[in-house]
């Protein structure tokens, strides 16, 4: 099978290779781009496999493209420059091998086929030519276009292999799965399960990375799915391995909260890109297993699984190495995520709105499509019920938010101002009387108005003063 005319767009390749004949090096497309060409999907790099001494090659290249600025890691092999909205990728054939206790390969020259053999997957097997002979000439030596074609990931050598000499190749396969909507060969779920616990001399960042990888796929639970099934999530995310079981007390099932939780992360990943909501509702329901207890008349309950949930992520954050600034958002998001269905009900007070409204900030509307994402009922009229409640309660929040200007809200008396009519040193004392006016506001009592809290400050000055 020929690419010749697939690639015909992107010019420079005859370019290169013309220099790569000059200089008497063989040239080839590999891995990613080759496959995402035949999935159709967006190409933003080029990795290129040079057989050869091809220093020479990439400097005359470069400078053909009139490129400046070339990128070499001499201790992989390798070397990348930016040609346009391309990164071009370049590496020389080698072959591999890892010591037991060590995902570091020793790395020696090889030929084409060295190198192709040592790849991760099939699907990333596949090779175009860029040689004169043969341009433009598709190499499939371990038939990965046919898996392409089945939607199937394979490794192009035993699984148990790959997946010993560089164990993250187990959280890869499950990010191409979930990334690319692939079933994936039971040999490799079986090698992933064999060798998991491998994935702890990984450091913690590139697993992370991958994990969120997934998280950020089209369908996140095909990848989150296949962890559990393999039992690598008790190894990295124990906590969401935890979620898994179902339990029955008389006639009173409880929802299998795993299940649940990846139906409410796929159903967010249709409303958002943002990773981070779509880390919230991983974790929403998080502390379900810590706070089950069966009642009598009742059945299941979970109470206060939200607050234990949120509080559950400094550790969770530090252990996964995620980024501390994003912390809060999430802890908001998992502490609030009951609170608008409470709020749903027609008795409900501008107060309580309020509240509601201040707890929530910035994130708000983050927290109303994390809810709606939590609907994962299979009737329905009840999905229908819960959908109207929360349309009702954001009727009830633009509306007192309109009324009660709470877009930024705090004291309009500032802490600069009491001091100087209480004649105070900054102190914890100035906070409690800023707190106060603005549980005033939150109560009712007064409007968000300067005049007014000014007025209710000095109603309330002596109280403190004594």
């Amino acid at each position: 099978m020929n690419f010749k005319t697939n690639i015909k767009k992107y010019g420079f390749l005859e370019t290169a290779s013309q220099i790569a004949g000059k200089e008497g090096v063989e040239l080839y497309i590999v891995g990613g781009f080759v496959r995402d060409l035949i999935l159709k999907r967006e190409l933003d790099e080029i990795d290129f496999l040079l057989v050869g001494i091809g220093n020479n090659f990439i400097k005359k290249f470069a400078d053909i493209l009139k490129v400046k600025n070339i990128s070499v890691y001499k201790n992989f092999g390798t070397a990348q420059f930016q040609y346009k909205n391309l990164k071009l990728e370049f590496v020389n054939a080698r072959k591999e091998s890892y010591k037991k206790g060590s995902r570091n390969p020793k790395v020696t020259n090889g030929t084409f086929a060295d190198d192709i053999a040592r790849r991760d997957f099939t699907i990333n097997t596949l090779a175009i030519s860029l040689n004169l002979k043969n341009y433009g000439e598709l190499i499939d030596t371990y038939d990965g276009l046919k898996d392409i074609k089945n939607k199937l990931l394979n490794t192009p050598l035993n699984p148990e292999e790959t997946f010993d000499d560089d164990p993250l190749r187990i959280m890869r396969a499950f990010r191409f799965a979930s990334t690319l909507g692939f079933e994936v060969d039971k040999k490799i779920i079986e090698a992933a399960r064999t060798n998991k616990e491998r994935l702890k001399i990984v450091s913690q960042e590139r697993i992370t990375d991958e994990f969120l990888k997934i998280l950020s796929s089209p369908k996140p639970s095909i990848g989150l799915k296949l962890l559990q099934k393999s039992d690598v999530m008790s190894i990295i995310f124990p906590e969401i391995k935890n979620l898994e079981g179902t339990e029955q007390r008389k006639d009173h099932h409880h929802k299998e909260v795993f299940l649940h939780t990846c139906i409410v992360v796929d159903n967010i990943s249709v409303h958002t890109e943002n990773v981070w909501l779509r880390f919230a509702a991983l974790v929403h329901d998080i502390a379900k297993p810590q706070t089950k207890k069966f009642v009598e008349g009742t059945g299941w309950t979970f109470h206060g699984h939200e607050e234990l949930g949120a509080r559950m992520m400094d550790k969770i954050f530090k252990k996964l190495k995620l980024p501390l600034y994003k912390i809060n958002y999430v802890k908001n998001l998992i502490r609030l995520h009951l609170r608008p269905i409470a709020l749903a009900k027609e008795e409900v007070t501008d107060s309580a709105i309020r509240r509601f409204i201040v707890n929530a900030g910035e994130d708000l509307d983050d927290l109303i499509t994390l809810c709606r994402a939590d609907i994962t009922s299979k009737n329905p009229n009840k999905v229908s019920k819960y959908l109207d409640n929360y349309e009702r309660v954001m009727k009830k929040v633009l509306d007192v938010k309109e009324k009660d200007k709470l877009r930024a809200f705090q004291s309009p008396v500032k802490g600069e101002e009491i001091m100087k009519i209480f004649k105070l040193n900054p102190s914890k004392k100035v906070g409690d009387i800023k707190k106060a006016i603005e549980e005033a506001i939150l109560d009712g009592i007064i409007p968000n108005d300067y005049d007014e809290a000014l007025k209710y400050l000095l109603k309330i000055k002596d109280d403190f003063l004594k």
